[in-house]
């Protein structure tokens, strides 16, 4: 492996561990490089993105590389989250809001396990809208970080408390979080559509159609 490609993999390591990062270790453990090795590509790479006027970054954060975008250009990423077109939840956001609000403190991996695919875009989007927070790191490799709901998810969706959401204790086992989740789904989903046909009566518009489920908005 030359140091190009090292570099290269480091870059698409450290994109998929998203903002739970990876350690100077765990890199070294998964490409199989000595860390000074690893740390030589990590700096060079640092310079080569401040060089090129790259839109993303790599810092260190409690021991731990991860990519992140830069400070000034936050204004346009506020624009991005609260803009119109994005005011309303896809299905792949719900399902794993879902998920959070039944299981929390639950991590990203586990979230990903539960749905069979990456939900790192919808976790961003279920932060950005204040519906999830950090709420702690998990006691394993890597600390990674712990998600939970919060109390802007209880009155966006109009729930006095945790306690509304349907009594997991109604279903056998665990095994049947999917059927849990769905129910969830549809009472996020029935309370979403009341809040949109509101604000579409009160502006005097159409109904917003629906995202495609497949956006991960």
């Amino acid at each position: 492996m030359n140091f190009q490609e090292l570099k290269s993999i480091i870059e698409g390591l450290l994109f998929l561990a998203g903002e739970e990062g990876l350690s100077l270790k765990q890199l070294a453990e998964v490409t199989e490089q000595r860390q000074e090795v690893i740390s030589d590509a990590l700096l060079d790479m640092k310079t080569s993105f401040e060089r090129a006027g790259r839109g993303l970054q790599i810092v260190q954060i409690a021991g731990s590389y991860q990519l992140a975008t830069l400070p000034e250009h936050a204004p346009y990423f506020e624009r991005l989250a609260y803009s119109p077109s994005r005011s309303t939840l896809s299905q792949a956001a719900l399902e794993t809001l879902s998920i959070i609000a039944y299981r929390q403190p639950i991590t990203r991996v586990e979230i990903e396990e539960i749905r069979g695919v990456k939900s790192e875009r919808a976790i961003h989007s279920l932060v950005n809208k204040d519906l999830i927070e950090e709420v702690g790191r998990a006691e394993a490799i890597g600390r990674p970080i712990l998600y939970g709901t919060t109390k802007a998810f209880l009155d966006y969706f109009g729930l006095a408390n945790l306690k509304d959401l349907p009594d997991m204790a109604d279903f056998e086992s665990t095994e049947q979080l999917e059927e849990e989740t769905q129910l969830l789904f549809q009472r996020l989903e029935e309370q979403q559509l009341t809040f949109d046909d509101v604000n579409s009566d009160e502006a005097g518009a159409q109904p917003e159609k629906r995202q495609d489920p497949e956006n991960e908005n």
